[in-house]
């Protein structure tokens, strides 16, 4: 058992270091920049995801929302799939498809931006939210697994495996990053 942990680890490992190595660092660059410039000027974040990525939805919510690793004052996001009463209502009435998108209609304003997560970059319901989010002229970050969606996003942050668990380790390292690249971006500007 103890060699069967050892083994993921290493593998894990192997997947964030192919990510730093790889574009993984520009990407997430980009994405944090976009994050920044949207709170900045007075926009808000959505984040939604399914299964694990819905937790690393909320997680970055709660990183912007509360603080990371510094006081600051609190910055507006929500997480998208913690509203069990909109996601149900939305998947029964209209199909689950749109349990993200209905939302996005009716909080989402331009200027405002969306943080896709989905590890297989083509959950439909996701994709969904997405194409709710650029027809509304908000921005979005897409973080995914080595595919990434067949669809218009302004930062698509990939990590280069098609394993599951393991995309979602490296999405949680993108999200802290994230959060600290917000942090940094608003101490700056005071």
């Amino acid at each position: 058992m103890v060699e069967k942990i050892r083994g993921t680890v290493a593998k894990s490992g192997k997947i964030i270091l192919a990510f730093a190595q790889g574009t993984g660092p520009e990407q997430v660059q980009e994405a944090g920049r976009l994050l920044a410039e949207a709170l900045l000027a007075g926009g808000k974040v959505l984040a939604c995801g399914n299964g694990g990525s819905a937790v690393a939805a909320s997680h970055l919510v709660s990183e912007l929302m509360v603080r990371f690793a510094r006081d600051r004052k609190a910055l507006p996001a929500i997480s998208l799939p913690d509203n069990p009463a909109a996601v149900t209502a939305a998947g029964n009435d209209l199909g689950f498809e749109h349990v993200f998108s209905r939302q996005i209609e009716a909080l989402g304003r331009e200027g405002d931006v969306l943080v896709a997560i989905s590890t297989s970059g083509a959950s439909p319901n996701i994709n969904a939210a997405v194409n709710a989010a650029r027809a509304m002229g908000m921005r979005v970050i897409y973080l995914c697994g080595a595919t990434p969606p067949g669809l218009s996003a302004d930062a698509v942050v990939t990590v280069p495996s098609a394993d599951t668990p393991r995309i979602q380790e490296v999405h949680e390292i993108v999200i802290h990053i994230l959060a600290e690249l917000v942090e940094d971006a608003f101490s700056t500007s005071s």
